[in-house]
């Protein structure tokens, strides 16, 4: 299992810190544990931002960096080592652990923060933190800040700025490192699998979440200790509700299923669409929106690279796309001023594609200074256009009606275009339809 080495995670404070102003102070928590009923947890998933600085896996833990510091500019707070509570819940780094494979200078118990964080505060002229994302660490900032404001009169001298983390890092965050993108092929690869594997045991009379459940299992069977979210398993009308998550109906022969998941690891998400018939094959009317789909991504690739902006690839789809519904007879009028009207979006309402990593819709601004971001080498992003036709729409022929279409691929920028992290999964129809019957055959 690829993993990101305790090197880059120096590497990444370090270059936090020399974007810090002189005498300041970072201060970043862990992910809270999540309940999911009654004294039930969720499976714990770290902060990305704690974890793209941290690596540290657990929770109750605050991350200060403190750039010139006399003992160490990276400070540690977790929770001690305890047999007992370890029995019950694992394992604990400790401060011992903090320092020895996580790299901290110092650690310190998470329950004395109260009375050492402050000091590590006080005579600094700057603070940086997530502001207003955790409102409850927010509060415990102020009663630190305001601890050192009632020593005022003694000569302490609180902070003069408060200032927010998420500009420096989130940019940080958007280039992705060899060792990133090693990561992030080896989720690539896995979430490739998994769709392979549904693809191959789809039949009718299954019910989706079967097909979930074949993702699942090729997930873990790859390392991957969870989805990077809610897998979407959509089947005939439901390919047109672009946030389907029930997982729950009976896959029909003549429909199609159109399945959005991918798996993390070291906390980097993949994000895959595949679009496949139950039956094996694509009916005339399928394959032809099935076609125009994989058309637009494939104008969508060309149009991403170091010398594109971030809204090119969208605009190729929406070209594509537009023509060819014209051609269909599901658009009327000319490409232009269909584009213009967007009348295109009675069938393709979302974006081209987001920003992905340690989050599948990643941290990034889209637009600097008003104008669509330049891409760059490292950035990794996803290229998903869709058509939907909605099986209530009177506009159209009934035999368009239901049919639901998106093709999903992650790529990251290169010097002469893009890389495909994905292309592990069968796209064109002949493939798809190849696969689907080996399948068969096999099992029969």
């Amino acid at each position: 299992m690829i993993h990101i080495p305790k090197s880059e995670f120096a590497r990444r404070r370090k270059a936090l810190m020399a974007q810090m102003e002189p005498n300041s102070i970072a201060i970043l928590p862990a992910a809270a544990v999540a309940i999911r009923n009654r004294d039930v947890e969720h499976v714990y998933r770290q902060d990305s931002d704690f974890q793209y600085l941290s690596g540290f896996p657990e929770p109750e833990a605050v991350v200060a960096l403190i750039p010139g510091r006399e003992h160490g500019e990276y400070v540690l707070f977790c929770r001690e080592r305890n047999p007992e509570r370890e029995l019950w819940d694992g394992l604990r780094a400790g401060q011992e652990g903090a320092i020895r494979d996580f790299g901290a200078d110092d650690a310190f118990p998470i329950a004395d923060i109260d009375e050492i964080l402050p000091g590590l505060i006080e005579g600094r002229n700057r603070v940086y933190s997530a502001m207003g994302s955790n409102a409850e660490f927010d509060r415990h900032l102020m009663e630190w800040i305001n601890t050192i404001r009632a020593k005022a009169k003694m000569g302490s001298l609180p902070p003069k700025e408060f200032v927010a983390l998420d500009h420096l890092l989130h940019d940080m965050r958007l280039y992705k490192s060899a060792a990133e993108l090693k990561v992030m092929r080896e989720a690539a690869a896995i979430s490739c699998r998994a769709h392979i594997r549904a693809m191959q045991a789809c039949r009718a009379g299954l019910h989706e979440f079967s097909l979930e459940a074949e993702l699942e299992y090729e997930f873990r069977k790859g390392g991957a200790r969870m989805p990077a979210y809610g897998s979407i398993v959509a089947a005939g009308r439901n390919a047109c509700i672009l946030h389907y998550q029930e997982n729950a109906s009976v896959l029909k022969d003549g429909d199609l299923v159109l399945i959005d998941a991918g798996c993390e690891i070291d906390c980097y998400a993949s994000d895959i669409t595949r679009t496949f018939p139950v039956s094996g094959r694509f009916s005339a009317e399928q394959r032809a929106i099935y076609e125009l789909v994989l058309k637009s991504q494939e104008a969508a690739f060309a149009a991403i690279g170091p010398d594109k902006h971030w809204n090119q690839a969208h605009e190729a789809t929406v070209q594509v796309i537009t023509a060819g519904l014209v051609e269909l007879g599901l658009l009327q009028g000319t490409v232009e001023e269909l584009i213009a009207s967007e009348a295109y979006r009675a069938f393709y309402m979302h974006r081209a594609g987001h920003w992905l990593g340690l989050d599948v819709h990643d941290v990034g601004e889209y637009k600097v200074g008003g104008a669509w971001r330049v891409l760059e080498v490292g950035m990794t992003l996803t290229v998903e256009p869709g058509i939907y036709i909605s099986p209530d729409n009177l506009n159209v022929a009934k035999k368009w009606r239901g049919i639901g279409v998106r093709i999903e691929d992650d790529v990251v920028v290169t010097r002469h275009g893009c890389e495909i992290l994905t292309n592990g999964v069968p796209k064109t129809v002949d493939e798809i339809e190849a696969l689907m019957a080996a399948a068969r055959t096999q099992a029969a």
